[in-house]
């Protein structure tokens, strides 16, 4: 069986040095000093002054809301994974959608300024399978407007844009380390803002608001992550310049040989440098997508619909429009096996399965 990805584990004797440390010291969680180190590493790694690691990438997103005091109206892509969407409602935000990019598929900045309206507080914009978002027109329309911007990064983890992490653009930039994530922790996200007065602000939401042992600022909740999950960042993060390089050699074969499939690739510029968390392919329509992953499936290859459904057509939202370019890309978007140990050979027989698929549908 050919999975959609499976996690990174390092070798498990790095894992339990660390855990040796952790049954001396007795301390499994709030900062402990794995968190601290971790949070140290990753920022030397992505080029960062500020990051505080937390339970999970969508707590992340609530409490980036939540630091920006953003109500009202929150200009968003319907192409992303739900918790973009459902953070929002959670913290009694209202989501309006604009339509995608074709090419990107991500927001489309020059949409984005005919939704704004005197409700407005915000833009929350997904760097979709890693590939940034045109960072520079979405600055210069907050700025206009006066309103702040969150990045969903959870695709983006060392990804850069001009020799610059991305993470570093807007007011806040969410990250999530889940399993299946380019890095992971087992569980867990982080934040990071270029502001050092929102980094204390956050530090507080993660933490139920404690100043001291008896002291409570603002209404916090239990963002904080443990020992336990930090070890595994510590060990995922020394390796993660190999796992990087695999997935770009992936990535170079898919391309090769998948070179004369009818199907188009999001658009990468050259100014960013991808960390190639995902390997997407868009076909002409959902019934060829349908027909390839029936096919994958009979040779026990399994693909995502990576995002299904368009957000904008959630049941439990209201007076949502029509958005054509995001609902046909989610009808035809469809994810292949990505994932450090997948083999050249594998790719060989996936490309194989899709190519003769092509063939005998012509």
């Amino acid at each position: 069986m050919i999975p959609v990805t499976k996690p990174f584990l390092p070798p498990r004797e790095e894992y339990n040095k660390y855990l040796d440390g952790i049954w001396q010291r007795n301390w499994l969680t709030n900062h402990g000093p794995l968190v601290n180190e971790l949070e140290l590493r990753l920022k030397e790694y992505l080029g960062l002054e500020h990051l505080l690691f937390l339970a999970n990438g969508t707590l992340a997103l609530q409490i980036a809301i939540k630091a920006l005091d953003l109500k009202g109206e929150v200009i968003t892509t319907p192409f992303s994974y739900v918790a973009t969407t459902s953070s929002l409602v959670w913290e009694g935000c209202t989501p309006v959608f604009v339509d995608i990019d074709p090419y990107t598929l991500n927001i489309d900045p020059s949409k984005i300024e005919a939704a704004i309206t005197p409700k407005t507080t915000g833009i929350l914009a997904t760097h979709v399978y890693g590939n940034p978002c045109d960072v520079e027109a979405i600055a210069v329309i907050a700025q206009r407007h006066n309103i702040k911007v969150i990045y969903d990064a959870a695709h983006a983890f060392g990804t850069t844009y001009h020799g610059r992490s991305v993470l570093s653009y807007g007011d806040i930039s969410t990250m999530s380390f889940h399993a299946t994530k380019i890095f992971h922790t087992i569980e867990g996200g982080a934040v990071t803002t270029p502001n050092p007065e929102l980094l204390k602000k956050m530090a507080y939401l993660r933490n139920f608001g404690h100043e001291g042992p008896y002291d409570f600022v603002l209404a916090g909740i239990n963002a904080k992550n443990s020992e336990f999950h930090a070890a595994m960042g510590l060990c995922n993060l020394a390796h993660i310049k190999d796992i990087v390089e695999r997935r770009q050699i992936l990535k170079q074969h898919y391309d090769r040989r998948l070179a004369s499939l009818e199907a188009a690739r999001p658009l990468i510029a050259t100014s960013i440098e991808w960390n190639c968390a995902y390997y997407p392919v868009l076909f002409a329509d959902e019934a060829t997508l349908l027909r390839m992953v029936t096919a994958l499936e009979k040779q026990y290859v399994f693909t995502r619909r990576y995002f299904y459904p368009s957000l904008n057509t959630l049941s439990y939202l209201k007076n949502s429009l029509e958005l054509p370019i995001s609902e046909s890309a989610t009808r035809r978007v469809l994810c292949l096996p990505m994932y450090h140990t997948l083999s050249v050979e594998e790719v060989d027989m996936i490309a194989g399965v899709m190519m003769r698929v092509q063939t005998y549908s012509s």
